[in-house]
């Protein structure tokens, strides 16, 4: 069943899907902050960290694909982005068992009430309070978006090792 997905993985065609993919999640993240006034905690904006890194990465990666197309190289790099996303997927599993209660918020993450009358409206521009990491403000299927981003980056990251798997068996 693998191997008719192998023609997806090989040369830059895997690299740009996972840009595709981390451009999209990254996009989904934003989408909730901007439309549904879901405010991102700070293992929120540290997951999207990941993504971010994914995308910088990858462009370098396939400019530098375009001057020299090395099959060593781009084995590396699926291998790369397979630990990166894997540091997403570990990221986004502590947080969702922060939300589920498993362990403590860290420090800086525990999110206060808001008081109406003490927010600076000369520093609107500015964060004011911070969201608290341990609820989760949105859920479907009983998952929340630190779990389906867990499920999502770890998925990402055994495509990354099975692309490297596919580029290292090329000849």
């Amino acid at each position: 069943m693998l191997a008719r997905f192998d023609s997806l993985l090989i040369s830059w065609r895997w690299p740009a899907l996972a840009l595709a993919a981390s451009l999209a999640m990254l996009a989904v993240a934003h989408a909730f902050e901007r439309f549904a006034f879901m405010a991102p905690c700070p293992l929120c904006l540290r997951q999207r960290e990941v993504y971010w890194a994914v995308v910088a990465m990858t462009v370098t990666a396939l400019i530098l694909w375009q001057f020299r197309q090395n099959r060593r190289f781009m084995m590396a790099f699926d291998v790369m982005l397979g630990l990166v996303f894997l540091t997403g997927a570990i990221v986004a599993g502590f947080h969702a068992g922060v939300e589920w209660k498993f362990w403590p918020a860290p420090e800086g993450c525990t999110g206060e009430s808001i008081d109406i009358n003490a927010i600076d409206f000369s520093k609107l521009d500015e964060r004011q309070a911070v969201v608290s990491c341990s609820e989760a403000p949105w859920s479907l299927l009983g998952l929340s978006m630190a779990g389906w981003n867990a499920i999502i980056s770890l998925g990402l990251s055994l495509v990354s090792f099975r692309a490297a798997q596919v580029v290292f068996r090329q000849r």
